[in-house]
């Protein structure tokens, strides 16, 4: 009896870890931002959440070159590409529909901004960018790419 009991316990403790682990992923996927100039691709890296650039509306410049991170504050950075480049970093599941703790990275101002995001719903999300406290701040919505 105690070890069906244990088993038993056993089985709900790890479909509770599975039903986390896939609550926390939910924002897994690719995204196109509210100006619709990027498509941003988040992946869970070790339980973090980080967002990569996969796809610019104008990705070259005026030289038909593709477009830098020129307003980067690293000069060491300023001749990386936009394109794969990381804007959102260590992001983490805290609770229903909410990550935190992550920053984001606007490559047009060179700043990067403390942020959390909500998941309005599986194809919504809200970004928000701010500094010191989120009530200063600016909130963009993002709509998965399916």
């Amino acid at each position: 009896m105690r070890n069906l009991l244990i088993s038993v316990l056993l089985t709900l403790f790890s479909f509770g870890m599975a039903h986390s682990q896939t609550k926390a992923d939910d924002i897994v996927g690719t995204w196109i931002t509210g100006t619709g100039k990027a498509h941003i691709k988040i992946d869970n890296i070790k339980g973090f959440y980080f967002g990569r650039i996969v796809w610019l509306k104008e990705p070259h410049n005026n030289d038909n070159k593709p477009k830098t991170d020129i307003n980067n504050p690293d000069k060491s950075k300023q001749n990386l590409n936009l394109l794969g480049l990381r804007l959102l970093d260590g992001f983490e599941y805290k609770s229903e529909n909410n990550w935190e703790r992550g920053t984001i990275y606007d490559p047009e101002n060179g700043k990067t901004y403390s942020c959390k995001i909500y998941l309005d719903n599986k194809n919504t999300m809200k970004i928000r960018g701010y500094i010191g406290i989120s009530l200063i701040g600016r909130t963009d919505t993002w709509t998965r790419i399916k």
